[in-house]
């Protein structure tokens, strides 16, 4: 079945698939951590700011329509943020992550992501 709905996808579906896999896997986290980073050293400027919110969603959709524009042409400059998985038209959704998921660099992506957001909400709570 699963087979039946990935070969009905258009192109233009599977590129938008894959545009947002990379803005939510890949993308975001970086730009989230990075607000939480500048948060943790003291700039005053993020709190209650819903700006801050509307940057990292914007960097994180410009950071992967970049990096999905030339990381096929540049894959040697783009092998950490384009993943060639996410626009598979055979796979579905799922599949898509599944397979992103199962990859030894992908794995220490993930960990390393936990490891230093779980680090950064120690620090807040305990700073104050």
């Amino acid at each position: 079945m699963a087979s039946i709905a990935a070969a009905r996808k258009s192109r233009l579906h599977n590129a938008i698939e894959g545009l947002a896999l990379t803005a939510v896997l890949q993308s975001f986290p970086t730009f989230a951590a990075a607000a939480f980073l500048l948060k943790l050293c003291g700039n005053h400027d993020l709190v209650g700011d819903p700006g801050v919110a509307i940057f990292v969603a914007f960097a994180s959709l410009a950071h992967a329509m970049l990096a999905v524009t030339f990381g096929p042409s540049f894959p040697a400059f783009f092998k950490t943020v384009y993943e060639p998985k996410f626009f598979e038209a055979h796979l579905s959704l799922a599949d898509k992550i599944t397979a992103w998921r199962t990859q030894p660099v992908a794995s220490l992506q993930l960990m390393t992501i936990v490891l230093l957001l779980s680090v950064m909400a120690v620090v807040t709570a305990s700073v104050g």
